[in-house]
């Protein structure tokens, strides 16, 4: 019988609120808590924080600074205080050493057919021999011969098995250099749209074609400049692409091939009037590919309406999930993840892992708890310039030990290599989500682990999961290490991270008020008086507004005596 078979676990789901943690995690040295962790900062800390956000141009309240469409805003305050911790020495790090891609494996790579024989010949062809590839994918050897024929696709595939490159082949042999604005690649995410840009000018090295990334958070001016050199391939996320079109320095009259990318994402976060939008500026006759690990019904619909015939692909028959990953839930309560994390990180030594939570604000604090720990820990969410995210991602590439804390911005296109592990700290209300997440490790043929924290109320979800992903996660459990009890001054948090509300009653006086009648609406005009001056016309209804001037506009249909 399956684990949450025997009703250990209950099947309603619940958040659990954040803001108790530290003080259960310093309960044993109270005089060590901070004021992320639920302390009180000092009245000196305070005038520093308010000066901050005066600074960066935060109201008061906390609201965020007016900057370009899709700017986020800054976590200076979190950020400085990881920092000034981080400075501390720290013992030399050891390099991360890759282990090669198995091209061998039969799940992953199409061993009955050459990049040759699917028609890539030319620049394509050495590029993509320059950049290691040895064998195709299943998703590659699929969709690329289709989409040289100029046919629209619609293809589904497992996380990290090559998407990108199963598009940008083709693009780059069948995009003419010399004609601007021919390709259009829509992304979810500024990292997935730069990381796609990266891999398509890498594969193109032998063309003369230009790539422009265009996403929020950088200064429109800036890529308004690079526009106007007339790439020919545009990647970004739709909102920035839409902006750059009402500023008219983007035109979509040129486009011959227009992707999606992860479109199920774009769908999520609100992106579905941009995209219908973009795709009803681009020409009718234009090659349209849409790429993604799952393929809803909306997704099917929004192919029937913009897309001439498409092909539909599906590699992941069998499971949305990569073998190659290995897939473990661990039992814990809300109040325990936080040690149940850093007895993880501690006892494996995982080379790189990436730690995803549903909060922003649970991503700083656990970042910071890691970091007083002495773990070497960046935080990623949207609340944090797109300068500060690239920081992190390039101290992440570089290699060393490291843990990316990371809310679900980073489950969609963070494609780093060396990632041996995913700990799913917050189990994500949507199955979908988890797919993503787990796939940043496992990629390209590689192994990796995910770990998920599963508290007792979640077991309906990963149920949910395991029948999406059609797989059982076994249960992982550490014998050394205790949970604790519930400490006295935990609150659950309620569905929708919202603290709870207190529900009073209704007054007697409230509720007759209520249960009666409502009496008609009292005239503010004596229509004897109002009819007397306007003889013979259409009398109005009520006077107009201060701003007509106290000129009555109406329309008269009967006629007037004379």
């Amino acid at each position: 019988m399956h684990p949450r078979a025997n009703g250990t676990m209950s099947d309603d789901t619940s958040r659990t609120s954040e803001e108790h943690l530290a003080e259960n995690d310093n309960a044993d040295n109270p005089e060590s808590a901070s004021p992320t962790d639920g302390g009180e900062p000092t009245k000196k800390k305070k005038r520093r924080r308010r000066g901050r956000r005066r600074k960066a141009g935060a109201s008061e309240n906390g609201a965020p600074p007016t900057t370009d469409a899709d700017d986020e805003t800054p976590s200076g305050d979190a950020d400085e205080a990881v920092e000034e911790k981080r400075e501390s020495p720290k013992p030399a790090k050891r390099k991360r050493e890759l282990k090669p891609v198995d091209a061998t494996d039969p799940d992953l790579f199409d061993q009955e057919i050459g990049w040759e024989q699917m028609g890539l010949q030319g620049p394509a062809l050495e590029g993509l021999k320059a950049a290691g590839f040895k064998k195709p994918t299943f998703i590659q050897s699929m969709l690329i011969p289709r989409a040289l024929t100029g046919r629209d696709v619609l293809g589904q595939a497992k996380t990290g098995t090559g998407k990108t490159a199963a598009f940008g082949l083709p693009l780059i042999q069948m995009v003419t250099p010399g004609d601007p604005f021919q390709a259009l690649i829509l992304a979810p995410t500024r990292e997935l749209a730069t990381q796609i840009g990266d891999e398509i000018r890498s594969l193109g090295k032998f063309t003369d074609l230009s790539v422009v990334p265009v996403y929020g958070g950088q200064s429109i001016r800036i890529q308004a400049d690079k526009l106007s050199k007339k790439p020919e391939i545009i990647v970004g996320t739709p909102g920035r692409i839409m902006d750059m079109v009402e500023r008219r320095y983007l035109s979509l009259k040129q486009v011959k091939f227009a992707v999606l990318d992860e479109v199920d994402r774009m769908l999520d976060i609100g992106f579905r009037d941009d995209i219908r939008r973009i795709l009803g500026m681009c020409p009718k006759e234009r090659q349209t590919m849409v790429v993604s690990a799952t393929i809803s019904p909306e997704i099917e619909d929004l192919a029937r309406r913009y897309m001439n015939e498409p092909e539909k692909i599906v590699t992941a028959k069998d499971s949305l999930t990569v073998r190659m990953v290995k897939q473990y839930y661990l039992p814990a309560n809300p109040w325990d993840k936080r040690r149940l994390l850093i007895h993880l990180l501690t006892h494996e030594e995982p080379a790189l892992t990436v730690v995803f939570c549903r909060l922003k604000r649970t991503v700083d604090q656990v970042t910071e708890k890691l970091v007083e720990k002495g773990i070497e820990a960046y935080a990623m969410h949207g609340d944090m310039r797109q300068a500060k995210r690239e920081s992190v991602l390039s101290k992440i590439k570089r290699g060393g030990l490291g843990v990316l804390v990371a809310s679900d911005l980073a489950s969609r296109g963070l494609d780093i290599e060396g990632i041996t592990h995913v700990i799913n700290y917050d189990l994500p209300d949507d199955p979908e989500v988890y797919v993503h997440r787990i796939g940043r490790t496992a990629r390209a043929g590689r192994e990796g682990v995910a770990w998920t924290f599963v508290t007792p109320e979640q077991g309906k979800l990963l149920t949910e999961i395991e029948n999406l992903t059609n797989a059982e996660i076994p249960r992982l459990e550490y014998p050394d290490f205790q949970p604790s009890e519930r400490p006295k001054n935990w609150r659950d948090e309620p569905t929708g991270g919202r603290p709870p509300v207190e529900v009073r009653g209704v007054n007697k006086t409230a509720r007759n008020r209520l249960e009666a009648a409502a009496p008609p609406p009292a005239s503010r005009i004596d229509e004897k008086k109002l009819a007397a001056k306007f003889p013979g016309g259409i009398v109005p209804t009520k006077l107009p507004g201060k701003r007509m001037g106290g000129k009555v506009r109406t329309a008269r249909t009967n006629k007037l005596d004379l």
